[in-house]
């Protein structure tokens, strides 16, 4: 089994990145909004979670990369119960065995174990500034976000996802040596991004298959 792990900086374009990429590797894909709905129950029921995994159930999800700070009270004080579900989630997404990608969630540290490939994808401020004025003067309802409120959202995102991974770790997701790739997405789309780390991470996992048989 194949894991690809990314963490991101908001409105760095790192969930189109993540979906694209499983696209072109053939991998299931995972992200925030499908875990919540895999864990919206009282109690999990693995029985359930193992039949939408193996089924490949979340392509039924209806996925779009706009950048969305709906969760900004969300992120900063998560549901005890929530949490734990979707940590559960994920441990029987990894053990069903498909290869697959998943964006966010910390999943990085939580499959710590299957040794995912753990990809950061950043850009500068002002990249990811205009990134996320772009998906708001594209929305259909109004008001619009000024510029400087949607600034202002893009620090409050950093700073509530950096505070709930201190749960989990005393290092801070931006610290390099975190991961094994590291892509600055301010100079290229996300789609020509996605073909180049889809080629990196297959001569990525064949080097360590050459490994593990030597």
């Amino acid at each position: 089994m194949r894991i690809i792990t990314i963490n991101r900086q908001f409105g760095s374009g790192g969930r189109e990145i993540g979906k694209r990429l499983s696209d072109l590797l053939g991998w299931d894909y995972y992200d925030k909004e499908i875990i919540e709905s895999l864990a919206n129950q009282e109690e999990i029921d693995p029985d359930f979670i193992q039949s939408i995994v193996m089924d490949h159930g979340w392509q039924s999800f209806d996925l779009t990369f706009q950048n969305s700070f709906s969760y900004l009270d969300y992120e900063i004080a998560l549901e005890t119960q929530k949490q734990i579900n979707q940590e559960e989630v994920i441990q029987h997404i990894a053990k069903a065995g498909n290869d697959f990608i998943i964006v966010g969630q910390n999943a990085d540290l939580l499959l710590e174990e299957y040794h995912p490939f753990r990809i950061f994808v950043c850009a500068d401020l002002d990249a990811r500034l205009k990134r996320c004025m772009i998906h708001e003067e594209a929305k259909t309802e109004k008001p619009h976000l000024t510029e400087k409120e949607i600034l202002k959202n893009i620090k409050r995102m950093d700073k509530n996802r950096s505070t709930g991974r201190s749960l989990l770790s005393s290092k801070d997701k931006n610290d390099p040596t975190m991961y094994d790739l590291i892509v600055n997405a301010a100079y290229r789309s996300p789609k020509q991004l996605s073909v180049l780390i889809a080629d990196f991470a297959k001569r990525w996992f064949e080097m360590e298959d050459f490994e593990v048989l030597q």
